[in-house]
């Protein structure tokens, strides 16, 4: 008798071990799924980005450069404020633009740290949301 209690005890805590670690899995799955929603639509992008237009400045040198920027940020309302902000962004651009040189834009490193600089600088004027990525649209260097 003791036995069959024992044995009957065993395998409803198998069961119901069984049953939890196969409602985790599905948990996790969902969450998976739910996840990879959340990752913004490029209608979202585009509303949430604003345009640079092009900024012709000397670089640390000789040489000019002509560039133009599309700066996605988390949220509308932060897209509306860089707009508003569009002459610090200006002012951060030429002043960061002014410490390269032609060779600084070599690769794609170069343009890569160009735009971590941009986002670096310009989060921490944002108040209403904050840059998530920066593009370089196009660039001419003379």
């Amino acid at each position: 008798m003791k036995n069959k209690v024992l044995t009957v005890s065993l395998i409803i805590l198998v069961c119901i071990t069984l049953v939890g670690v196969v409602g985790l899995i599905l948990m996790l799955q969902l969450n998976k799924g739910e996840a990879k929603e959340k990752e913004p639509t490029i209608d979202e992008i585009i509303e949430s980005s604003v345009d640079i237009p092009e900024i012709t400045t000397n670089l640390n040198g000789r040489q000019f450069i002509r560039v133009s920027l599309k700066i996605q940020t988390s949220n509308k309302k932060a897209a509306e404020e860089l707009t508003k902000r569009d002459f610090q962004v200006n002012n951060i651009v030429i002043q960061e633009l002014s410490e390269k040189t032609a060779k600084d834009f070599e690769g794609k490193t170069g343009k890569q740290s160009f735009e971590d600089a941009i986002k670096a600088q310009l989060n921490p004027l944002m108040k209403e949301g904050k840059i998530e990525k920066v593009y370089i649209v196009s660039y001419i260097i003379q």
